[in-house]
């Protein structure tokens, strides 16, 4: 095998590959990136059993072949070289990789040995990219990071029709989007459990194009189920997970008595500013009233910090306290000026949405519930 690629291409493809390499693979050999060159192209791929990528680059290839290097070595090396061709050749168990004066020789695995990737499901549709990126960017914030409850590490994608809609759920907040996408076919219905880092890397790694096609299927195979994104010449395939997600739709209130529009920059600062003598483990509390909301956090013993937002209210007033953090990944998805919270009652959960501005009404696409902290008053 011998061929030359552009280092700029080389190391962009190789360092997107290598973010699926495990960092202690079960098996030694899940370590490696496999290289194939033929007919102009490389491809590049690796594969941990769960998660598959796969990358074509273009490449002067004077010798096809095939090899399996250790990734994260290549990916380091890549982001390394000079700005000049790079050309690898293979020389019995090993690979020399030349780019101007720098000079490296790495050893290779067997890729016989190597396993062979999943085949990607059916295309079912395509996604815009950027709606894509955004609404897993602000559901995956809700997604649970502790892996106690291994299913809400995942992120519920509900399919129906022209119409996506994704959950992620701590069991502290809620996160809901729904957005449109172009079907193969009509009347698909169905729902899918994915890893919510997964998406996060699809969000942002693949969505710098165009579209994104959207693969999955749907039988009832256990582990064997999986999903797939295709973006241009990189695609990534999953397995789904398996488990009954919570019915988490109905915790969002049918009707709110209370509602307050604040200006979302300004709010987002006050908490950062105020949350900074929260202790862990404590709130900032939010006293709503009429022309104002009233944040506070810290206590007699300790630092206390204060500030006042303008706010409009309709509605009784009321005194409510959050997470300072979960509030702050509320605020930090939104794209729109203002944010409305919708209470119906101080100590139960908080809906938060978008607004453009301070009367025009809400933007339901996409919906944020959380959870309060009791306090004393």
């Amino acid at each position: 095998m011998k061929f030359t690629v552009a280092r700029d291409v080389l190391s962009e493809a190789v360092n997107w590959t290598a973010r699926t390499v495990p960092t202690r693979p079960s098996v030694p050999i899940l370590a490696g990136i496999r290289m194939e060159a033929a007919d102009g192209v490389l491809t590049l791929s690796s594969f941990d059993y769960e998660i598959s990528t796969r990358s074509e680059i273009p490449a002067d290839v004077e010798v096809a072949g095939e090899a399996l290097v250790s990734g994260r070595l290549l990916a380091s090396i890549a982001k390394s070289l000079p700005n000049n061709p790079v050309q690898f050749t293979l020389e019995g168990p090993k690979i020399s990789l030349v780019c101007g004066t720098s000079h490296f020789t790495l050893a290779t695995m067997s890729v016989d040995e190597y396993p062979p990737l999943p085949v990607l499901p059916e295309v079912r549709g395509t996604i815009d990219a950027q709606v894509f990126a955004q609404a897993i960017a602000q559901v995956s914030v809700a997604a649970s990071s502790d892996d106690t409850i291994p299913l809400l590490t995942g992120v519920r994608m509900e399919i129906e029709d022209d119409t996506i809609t994704l959950l992620g759920t701590d069991r502290y907040r809620l996160a809901m989007r729904e957005f449109k996408w172009e079907p193969a076919q009509p009347g698909i219905s169905t729902a899918l459990l994915v890893k919510a880092r997964v998406l996060g890397d699809v969000a942002k790694s693949m969505t710098s194009g165009g579209r994104v096609e959207l693969a999955f299927s749907t039988e009832e195979s256990g582990a064997n189920s999986l999903i797939g994104f295709v973006s241009g010449s990189r695609r990534t395939t999953s397995t789904l997970m398996d488990g009954d997600y919570p019915p988490v739709r109905r915790l969002f209130p049918e009707n709110t008595e209370i509602q307050a529009v604040v200006n979302r920059h300004e709010l987002v600062e006050a908490v950062k500013r105020v949350s900074l003598v929260a202790e862990q483990r404590t709130s900032v509390r939010l006293k709503f009233e009429e022309g104002q909301v009233t944040l506070e956090a810290g206590t007699d013993d300790n630092a206390q910090a204060s500030e006042v937002v303008g706010a409009t209210l309709q509605g009784a007033s009321l005194t409510t306290a959050f997470n300072p953090r979960f509030l702050e990944g509320g605020l930090g998805v939104l794209d729109t000026d203002f944010v409305k919270f919708s209470f119906t009652d101080p100590a139960k959960p908080a809906v938060i949405t978008g607004q453009k501005s301070e009367t025009e009404g809400q933007d339901v696409a996409f919906r944020y519930l959380i959870m309060p902290i009791r306090f004393g008053i």
